[in-house]
């Protein structure tokens, strides 16, 4: 039967349920494990819907990991059918969209936490370098992220002329800057420095400022504006 071969939710005793546990008591009360169970919601053949989320977030690296997780990373992980994997994803896009109406709604600096947690969950799971220019209106509040080029950038040339039609474009009154690196290492390049430089030269003529220049990773966004060098 179908409840014997993969055992789900309904399985398990009913204080440890987690949907029972989230109505009763909040979604904060549930672990990282429980959460993921609750949206999984049945396991394989002879493994529970809780040993098989604890499972994923192991092979993810937690709970940053799934959220980063790129379509291809979720495919490789045994147990995550399409069902499951669309779940998941859904999860996903729903903490995007939340953080891009946050940050539309207010400046972008008076929430700097949701500037990086949004540029991870756009860049942190990348496996190729990806540049990206976040244009912003008078009040700094995002207008829209684009991505515009792809490759290392010491191998792809980033024209500043092409963002500068862009923020002409989006009538952009300033821009964060954001690429990311693969490598997992956050500290900027001197190939990055030399691009902000470029970048700021060629927008200031336009009258747009370069407010920062984020390098991302799977675990930070780190500011350059932050470490003097914007």
């Amino acid at each position: 039967m179908e409840a014997s071969t993969r055992p789900g939710v309904r399985g398990l005793p009913a204080d440890a349920r987690p949907r029972e546990k989230l109505l009763a008591r909040g979604a904060g009360t549930l672990s990282d494990t429980e959460l993921v169970a609750l949206l999984l919601r049945t396991g394989l053949q002879g493994k529970g819907v809780m040993q098989l989320a604890a499972e994923v977030l192991e092979r993810l690296g937690g709970v940053g990991g799934l959220l980063h997780a790129s379509p291809e990373v979720l495919r490789s992980v045994k147990g995550l059918g399409p069902a499951k994997r669309a779940e998941l994803s859904a999860v996903l896009e729903l903490s995007r969209r939340a953080l891009v109406q946050e940050l539309r709604e207010q400046p972008l600096f008076d929430s700097p936490a949701a500037v990086r947690h949004y540029l991870q969950l756009q860049l942190g799971a990348r496996e190729h370098e990806v540049f990206c220019v976040l244009f912003l209106d008078s009040q700094n509040r995002l207008i829209v992220l684009e991505e515009l080029f792809r490759g290392t950038l010491t191998q792809t040339s980033v024209y500043p002329r092409e963002v500068v039609l862009r923020a002409l474009h989006h009538h952009a009154a300033a821009v964060v800057l954001a690429h990311n690196h693969p490598s997992g290492t956050a500290r900027p390049s001197r190939a990055d420095e030399t691009l902000t430089q470029s970048l700021k030269a060629a927008l200031s003529l336009v009258d747009v400022r370069v407010l920062d220049h984020f390098i991302v990773t799977r675990t930070e966004a780190a500011s350059m504006a932050e470490m003097g060098l914007v």
